[in-house]
């Protein structure tokens, strides 16, 4: 009869590693949701991926406006490097020119020099004429201490000229790498928000797309005849803010780029400072600056021409055109187009003019 052998017990350490591994597992799959690298969420439905994707979308548009600023601040000390060596340039020419003059001066002198100004005196047939002779070398000479002067003063500017652009390529410098920095979040972002998108099913997408070209409303045909009909419906109050409500119903259809400023392409505030351009008004780049660039007015005081922000971070910026609709550049999933102000979160407003 064969011997009964005790079953082999498992060992509770290794089975504890185990479990270990997979719910680490588990965890780095869906860890990598909104850094880019990619989402293991098999089964979301449809509103939840569209809920995921306008997060990505809103928190790409926070970067875009953060690389907006940094690139504004960018091309600023890029003007301001060029400048200063410009001016350095046009310095150390003058300079060359007044160190040439000085040699040829001290060459001079080497060759006239030689006598005794007393014998030269004694000797001379009109100590008169010598005396005034003497008198220009006098004034000669100050000149020579003056010319020299002034190439010590002329090489400190050049040196401080340097020193600051120094300083200023430093700061283009840091400028850049946080342009880079920027730039890496949205397109992560923006990625992301496109993977989650093929999740949806043909219809949807397809439905969403169309949603968006039906809202711009002037996306064929008579279009531009259109929108100039609607901008000239909207009762402004002054010429400026029509004018900018005139140029953003033109650009409806458009598409949305981020760190576009158009003609034929705007991210949100690209399309705001573009549309103030066109009335003759100069706009920050930034919604966050833009907000502080007039009169802030309350959402019950809005007139057309109002410049409308949106989320706590002031991320998104659109022209306010009247009863209670807006025209902005959404995202990347849908193109320049006319919406209501409760389709995102109200911040504030400004009046500009």
């Amino acid at each position: 009869m064969a011997a009964h052998r005790k079953p082999r017990q498992r060992s509770a350490g290794g089975n504890t590693v185990r479990t270990a591994a997979t719910i680490a597992l588990a965890g780095a799959a869906t860890a990598t949701g909104f850094d880019g690298t990619g989402y293991a969420e098999p089964n979301l439905t449809p509103a939840q991926v569209k809920a995921k994707v306008d997060k990505l979308y809103q928190e790409a548009e926070v970067a875009t406006e953060k690389y907006n600023g940094a690139k504004e601040k960018a091309d600023a000390a890029e003007e301001r490097l060029k400048s200063l060596r410009d001016e350095a340039a046009r310095k150390t020419d003058k300079l060359n020119s007044a160190r040439d003059a000085l040699g040829s001066m001290a060459a001079a002198q080497y060759r006239d020099g030689g006598l005794d100004p007393a014998l030269q005196l004694a000797l001379s047939d009109d100590p008169d004429r010598y005396l005034e002779g003497a008198e220009f070398v006098e004034r000669a000479g100050t000149r020579q201490a003056n010319s020299v002067s002034s190439v010590r003063r002329q090489l400190r500017e050049i040196e401080q000229l340097r020193g600051a652009a120094h300083v200023e390529l430093a700061s283009l410098k840091s400028r850049q790498a946080e342009l880079k920095r920027h730039k890496k979040t949205i397109t992560g972002k923006l990625d992301a928000a496109r993977r989650l998108m093929a999740q949806l099913p043909d219809d949807d997408s397809a439905g969403d797309a169309q949603r968006a070209s039906r809202s711009s409303g002037y996306g064929s045909g008579s279009g531009a005849r259109d929108a100039l009909t609607a901008a000239s419906d909207v009762q402004a109050p002054n010429s400026r803010a029509q004018s900018a409500i005139s140029y953003a119903y033109s650009k409806l259809g458009s598409p949305y780029v981020w760190g576009a400023t158009g003609p034929d392409a705007f991210d949100c505030s690209g399309l705001i400072q573009a549309a103030y351009r066109s009335a003759g008004i100069s706009l920050p780049r930034t919604t966050y600056a833009q907000i502080d660039a007039g009169r802030r007015v309350s959402r019950s005081e809005l007139l057309p021409g109002d410049l409308v922000f949106f989320y706590s971070a002031i991320s998104h910026v659109g022209i306010y055109i009247g009863n209670g609709q807006m025209i902005h550049a959404p995202n990347p999933s849908a193109p320049v187009r006319v919406a209501p102000l409760d389709e995102m979160p109200f911040a504030g407003a400004t009046r500009v003019v």
